[in-house]
Order: structure tokens, then sequence, then C-alpha cells
């Protein structure tokens, strides 16, 4: 199982119809950065790096990006809509009640921290290196990017029948899903995710006998 990136996966399956076709550079340009910055952190990675990973010259790199920092930005950017996209279908693919299908993404992503490679949540690591630096362009992208994350589990619960208690709900799971990924990343051990699924379950279970 690949390693988990920025909360989901960091290496992206390649189609077997798309091995052929020559990648844009400024993906392959993004690819690189995302490998790198995810490994190494963003402050230890340098532009050289970077467009070495990527097999182009610096000068190709600033062409596709103004700045380093808009750099960062878009590899946050690249992973917004893929990882929603898996805990969607985490969700989907987990049977049983809402509690029951939440419960199933702590566990894949429990699953995931158990690759070696496994650092984290991107999002999160980044915004720790940028804690001093609120207008970069990678801090919007990561407070945009949970954002879409809580507003989708609102939505979620609504739709399960949660009405007035969805908003506070979606954000509770959220800090349970952020709180996990930094006390796994600090002990190494995927069970505290196992244990803040269960916790969110209980959550969940909760506001729906109250619904």
């Amino acid at each position: 199982m690949p390693p988990v990136d920025a909360c989901v996966y960091s290496l992206v399956g390649i189609h077997s119809d798309m091995i052929s076709q020559p990648i844009p550079t400024r993906e392959r340009i993004i690819s690189a950065a995302a490998k790198l910055f995810y490994k190494e952190g963003i402050r230890s990675v340098s532009v050289d790096a970077v467009a070495e990973e990527a097999g182009v010259t610096k000068r190709t790199l600033y062409y596709h990006f103004a700045s380093k920092d808009d750099l960062i930005g878009a590899y946050l950017e690249a992973r917004d809509q893929p990882n929603l996209s898996l805990f969607k279908r985490w969700y989907a693919e987990t049977t049983g009640e809402p509690a029951d299908k939440v419960q199933g993404i702590f566990r894949n992503l429990a699953r995931a921290a158990r690759h070696p490679k496994w650092k984290g949540c991107g999002f999160l690591r980044t915004s720790a290196e940028l804690v001093n630096m609120p207008g970069h362009p990678a801090m919007k992208v990561g407070i945009e990017h949970k954002k879409r994350v809580e507003a989708w589990l609102r939505v979620t619960f609504e739709a399960a029948g949660i009405k007035t208690e969805a908003p506070q709900l979606a954000r509770q799971i959220l800090l349970l899903l952020d709180g996990s990924f930094a006390v796994v990343l600090l002990h190494r051990d995927p069970t505290y995710m196992e244990a803040a699924g269960e916790a969110a379950g209980s959550l969940i279970r909760a506001a729906t006998a109250n619904a």
C-alpha cells in the first residue's frame, strides 16, 4: 500500500493507458515537489532539488511557478480533491450506518499509517512549518481543504437525518481526524487513530439517536 500524503495518498497509481503519454511539465514539477516535500519537509527542500527530481532546469521551474511559495501552494492544491475523494470513497465502501462508515475512514487511515513511509497529514505538516506566515498561499489552500472536508461531513450527516447537530458534529469529527494525525505521527502507533474512529462513531450514534 502506498504512503499517505496530505492525509491520504502521496503516490498516485498511473493508469496503463497513460504510461506512454508524456506528463505535462507543470504536473511533473508538482509531482516531484510533492514527493520531496512530503518526505523531507518544505523548508529543507530547495528549488534546485525539485528541478532535478522533475528533470527540468530551474529556469523552466520558474517559468511555471513565480516562486517556491507558489510551488508549495500548488503542491497542496493538487492534493485537495484527491484526498477528499478518497474520504468519500472509503465512506461509500464501508457498509452500515453513518457511524460505521465514518469509522471506516479512520480504519483506512490507520491502515495507511502502518506504511513505513507514512509521515502524517501534508496539510497539517505544512501549516506547522509556516505557522508564522498566515498569508502564505499554502496556508490558504490548507484552510480551504479543511473547510471542504468539514462541509462534506456536515452535508453527509444532514442527508442521514442529523439536522440540528450536523454542523457541530462535522467539526467534532474533523477535530478527531486531525488530532489523530498528530498523535499517531508522534507515537507511530495507528491504534490511536482507531480509537479516534471509535470516539467518532459514538458521537454520531448519539446524534442519530437524538435526531
